[in-house]
């Protein structure tokens, strides 16, 4: 898997932090935690707070606004977080940082996690790999609702529209996180919302009834999946808004 470099070693404090940004923009936080490396995204899960800003104690990072706590070395939420950070591989080349990303979103991502593997392929093949500046708009409120999304990097931020207002639905930033959910329910055609990218973001895009196809004929793990999805819609929806 290509690597990407974000930094040189020097620049990174003994036990602390150095956020970076690589030529396709992507925001990654490198934590030096005894002269061992780790890499993880720079923004709160939580909210649009750059995490290298936070605590670190070498193990545990904070963010400083919320007390949302990770173990750097795996992510990993702790205590009050209530989702982990994405992680990143790390490669030291002479004094040179370098990252690979994970693994594919749809490998990683709570919808699809685990399904069998020729099921998962098949919605694999189904995947539209699709770039975006930021500013860019991946669809608005009454447009069909043909494909879902799958985040491989960057985030996006969502306006809902009800009864000719808008209203803030928050944004993204896991990878593997799926949006778009209109496309998989029969009952809604149209999007009742607007999904902007705020900065340069990779997604899959799949269309929605030939992923159907795809579960339906795997019940066990077209089960699975629209369970997982009713229970996502049920997370998100409670708070704010549709996705």
């Amino acid at each position: 898997m290509p690597r990407t470099l974000i930094c040189k070693r020097s620049e990174i404090p003994d036990n602390g932090l150095k956020e970076c940004v690589t030529q396709s923009g992507l925001k990654v936080l490198v934590a030096n935690a005894g002269n061992e490396y780790f890499a993880c995204q720079a923004t709160c899960p939580h909210q649009d707070v750059s995490l290298c800003e936070g605590l670190f104690d070498g193990s545990v990072l904070t963010c400083h606004q919320h007390l949302w706590q990770w173990d750097i070395r795996t992510g990993a939420a702790i205590g009050l977080a209530e989702s982990p950070l994405e992680c990143y591989k790390i490669e030291i080349d002479s004094d040179f940082v370098y990252i690979t990303a994970g693994g594919d979103a749809l490998d990683v991502g709570e919808l699809f996690l685990g399904i069998a593997g020729n099921t998962l392929e098949s919605i694999k093949a189904l995947a539209q790999r699709r770039e975006m500046q930021a500013g860019g708009t991946l669809y608005g409120i009454g447009d069909p609702a043909d494909d879902f999304f799958v985040l491989e990097s960057g985030r996006i931020e969502f306006v809902i529209g009800r009864d000719d207002r808008t209203s803030p639905a928050g944004f993204m930033l896991r990878k593997g996180e799926v949006f778009g959910w209109a496309a998989l329910l029969d009952s809604q055609p149209q999007r009742i919302a607007k999904a902007t990218c705020l900065e340069p973001s990779v997604l899959l895009c799949i269309n929605g009834k030939q992923a159907l196809k795809v579960l339906e004929s795997d019940p066990a793990a077209g089960y699975v999946v629209m369970r997982r999805l009713s229970s996502l819609i049920a997370r998100y929806l409670a708070p704010s808004g549709a996705k």
